[in-house]
């Protein structure tokens, strides 16, 4: 027989992380009914967007399944404010926004974004591009668009930067608002001023997937992503050697903060191995082996894909024509793999997780 005592005295271990109190001292729970092996569990929020209420229900549900397997637990949240709404989201429009993310630069990241971000428009998705490495934007040279303009509309009142078209992709980058010799010169706040503009002043379609290309590192560009737009999932992307590891775990750390809270998909190894045009079949490992795997493994997820460091990947970035829409077989089916493994974890993350909450800015 199950005893609600013995419930309450159960429920006092459960800890709310945010308050750091347990659920019972902070008056969080309001009821507790047992009908033979049903048990009602009342737990009053703050708020309906209430941080923590996922993984209350969750350590509610595992506190009482180790005590009592046979019971059927029913969790139910009551809000003290119900009418209070959230802000709206930003890019309501779009279903999932990747992070390509790297610890250091020259390990390929923007090589990866943009053919990740053609091989998911190949097989069929509605893609976006943002460039947000914001002092090196290297979208424009690597789709040929150099000198290209954004056009601006009115649109509802508002006006709106209208995203540059190509090969089905909707792009946006600094690149098309600078000359190409200009320096960026920005400070801390208007780097996140210039992100927050690309997010919510462009006229983005109603899209699938929105690939975020961030510059290397964990500043301030990081940071405003994360306060400013629902960041679904990130992709670390690194080079086989230790020296781009350890930078690539910082990276990766970053997302895994507790007030971040980014779901890693997976990581992209790229420059695993180098293959000679005039001879396809051989693989010699320049930078080392094993780095992908080792922050696959440190991160929980997977290793996406390895990308051979071949000659014609860096010829097709300089001269406009990316690899995966211009490459033989061997890079189509490493970047088309890459793709793939992407859309499987995107699905495994949003069956498991609850979407992701945009951080405060204290």
């Amino acid at each position: 027989m199950i005893e609600e005592k013995k419930l309450i005295q159960l429920l006092s271990k459960v800890i709310d992380n945010v308050s750091g109190k347990d659920i019972v001292t902070n008056l969080m729970l309001k009821n507790v009914k047992v009908e033979e092996q049903n048990i009602q569990i009342d737990i009053q929020l703050p708020n309906a967007k209430y941080p923590a209420k996922f993984e209350l229900h969750a350590s509610i549900s595992e506190m009482i399944s180790n005590e009592f397997p046979n019971a059927n637990i029913n969790v139910h949240f009551i809000t003290q404010n119900p009418q209070i709404q959230e802000a709206p989201r930003s890019l309501p429009q779009v279903k999932n926004i990747i992070a390509v993310a790297s610890g250091k630069g020259g390990v390929g990241k923007s090589t990866v974004a943009v053919n990740l971000a053609l091989a998911l428009q190949q097989m069929g998705a509605r893609v976006g591009l943002i460039d947000a490495d914001l002092y090196g934007p290297s979208i424009p040279t690597m789709f040929g668009l150099q000198g290209q303009r954004p056009k601006v509309q009115n649109i509802n009142g508002k006006p709106r930067i209208v995203p540059i078209h190509t090969h089905g992709i909707a792009l946006m980058s600094i690149g098309f608002i600078i000359e190409p010799e200009q320096a960026v010169v920005l400070r801390g706040p208007r780097l996140s001023g210039v992100i927050r503009q690309f997010i919510q002043e462009c006229a983005w379609p109603p899209l699938d997937y929105m690939v975020i290309d961030l510059p290397p590192g964990t500043g301030d560009i990081q940071l405003t992503l994360v306060q400013t737009a629902p960041v679904t999932g990130a992709i670390i992307v690194t080079t086989p050697q230790e020296v781009a590891v350890v930078d690539a775990v910082k990276a990766m750390n970053m997302f895994l903060l507790p007030t971040v809270n980014v779901p890693i998909l997976g990581v992209v190894e790229n420059m695993s191995w180098f293959t000679p045009k005039e001879l396809p079949n051989n693989k010699y490992y320049l930078f080392g082996e094993g780095g992908g795997k080792k922050i696959a493994k440190l991160s929980q997820s997977m290793l996406l894909g390895q990308i051979p460091l071949v000659q014609g990947i860096r010829e097709a970035g300089d001269t406009g024509k990316p690899a995966v829409i211009n490459q033989d077989d061997t890079v189509q089916n490493a970047f088309k793999k890459v793709a793939e493994n992407t859309l499987r974890q995107l699905a495994i993350r949003n069956e498991m997780l609850p979407p992701t909450r945009i951080i405060g800015t204290k």
